[in-house]
């Protein structure tokens, strides 16, 4: 048995030295194949890691309000093509984060505007979002302060002149000098930076790291004269009663609002968990059909396989005949040419593993360091087994009809094919 399975090695390995440029080039096909399915499951992982991370760097007990287009679903076309067309929903307003703040599952709250202006220190201009919160965000947010101090809500009321400044920021209009005490000037009014927030990252698109948070009001009146709020995010004092407490909010947004067909509701509530479950499907619809196309590159491979293996029973037709004629029995036959296919598709397999694991960490290093994002590096070890296990059943359902062509040549016809 082992003497048998030693002997269709050493042909299969003849056969496929002879015919080197062939067998590198259907190699390659398998390597692409195995690469694409390790860099799209590592990649998946990474996509769900990265996704979630940015739901839950702001804690996982949080409720958000925000505005929507009435008459339409939160996350439909309509809503979000509308609002990326420039329509403005201008009905939530501060005061409905002060009823919110009343609900017995409510800990704390903070309203929220966002805006972009041009910000000047001496000669250095770079434009950047402001982010306009009320005197709750300290509590709210999961991020802290790494020097002085945030604003009070007397501040926020007053419309006080000042801001706290993301750390990339900072460091961009004021590198390594203290930036706390200085000013900074926004359209034509002069802020004092009281603090720097630490240092954490990229949410989505936006680098917190880069943004302005000043008082909401100051926001509001200096500079962008608007009254209203884009969204309101609270923490609960209990997650699990998120639902009851979406259906409470809810019910008090409408009251607010005025609001008695439920169609025309122009907000829309999430919890963290639910934001989680969307984006579990999301995400587990993203890494089916990456892992589709993966598969597609093997069917590829695998074709490529095949009728390299058809040409090679074309081309040896003689050397079939003359081994039958001297003894081989019809398992030999097969056996030799199962044995070249999944040599090749092996072969194609470790490159392809190898060459997975090199661009899955070079995407995460990417990632990291030239688009500040948090994207990990992830490998398992039962990524290995199913590729591996994946290129040797390429090999053998590639090979098979091939191989089975040959074990029925007979072999008279088959010698006289020489």
């Amino acid at each position: 048995m082992f003497e048998r399975i030693q002997k269709s090695i050493e042909i299969a390995k003849d056969a496929i030295l002879r015919h080197r440029l062939r067998a590198v080039l259907t190699i390659l096909g398998i390597t692409v194949g195995i690469t694409a399915v390790i860099v799209v499951l590592s990649a998946g992982k990474a996509i769900e890691f990265f996704i979630t991370s940015q739901v839950t760097q702001f804690g996982t007990d949080w409720i958000q309000v925000e505005v929507k287009i009435p008459a339409t679903s939160h996350t439909s076309v309509e809503n979000a093509g509308g609002m990326a067309q420039g329509i403005t929903i201008t009905t939530m307003k501060e005061k409905d984060a002060v009823e919110i703040q009343k609900n017995s599952n409510i800990k704390d709250v903070y309203a929220s505007s966002v805006g972009q202006e041009v910000v000047s220190v001496e000669d250095k201009n770079k434009i950047s979002m402001i982010f306009g919160v009320t005197e709750g965000f300290q509590r709210v947010d999961t991020g802290t302060i790494a020097e002085g101090r945030f604003f009070t809500d007397a501040e926020d009321k007053g419309l006080a002149r000042v801001v706290v400044l993301g750390s990339k920021l900072k460091d961009t209009l004021f590198g390594d000098q203290d930036a706390v005490g200085q000013n900074i000037k926004i359209k034509k009014y002069n802020f004092k930076i009281i603090g720097v927030m630490a240092e954490r990252g990229s949410a989505g698109i936006f680098s917190m790291d880069d943004m302005i948070i000043m008082p909401l009001r100051s926001l509001h009146k200096l500079i962008l004269g608007i009254d209203y709020v884009s969204f309101i995010l609270a923490t609960m004092n209990d997650k699990s009663l998120g639902p009851e407490t979406v259906d409470d909010l809810t019910f008090l947004m409408r009251e607010q609002h005025d609001i008695t067909d439920p169609r025309l509701d122009d907000f829309a509530i999430t919890t963290a968990d639910q934001a989680m479950d969307m984006l579990a499907v999301i995400t587990g619809a993203i890494k089916i059909l990456l892992f589709a196309l993966a598969c597609i590159s093997l069917v590829v491979g695998g074709v490529g396989i095949m009728n390299v293996m058809y040409v090679s029973v074309a081309e040896r037709t003689f050397e079939i005949g003359l081994r039958k004629a001297l003894g081989a029995k019809n398992h030999d036959i097969l056996n030799q040419f199962l044995t070249e296919a999944v040599i090749i598709t092996f072969l194609g397999g470790i490159v392809g593993i190898i060459l997975g694991v090199f661009l899955t960490w070079l995407i995460s290093f990417v990632a990291k360091t030239f688009l500040n994002f948090d994207w990990q590096f992830y490998f398992s070890f039962l990524y290995l087994l199913l590729a591996s296990g994946i290129s040797i059943f390429v090999g053998l359902v590639s090979g098979i009809y091939p191989a089975k062509t040959a074990a029925s040549l007979d072999p008279i016809v088959a010698l006289r094919k020489e």
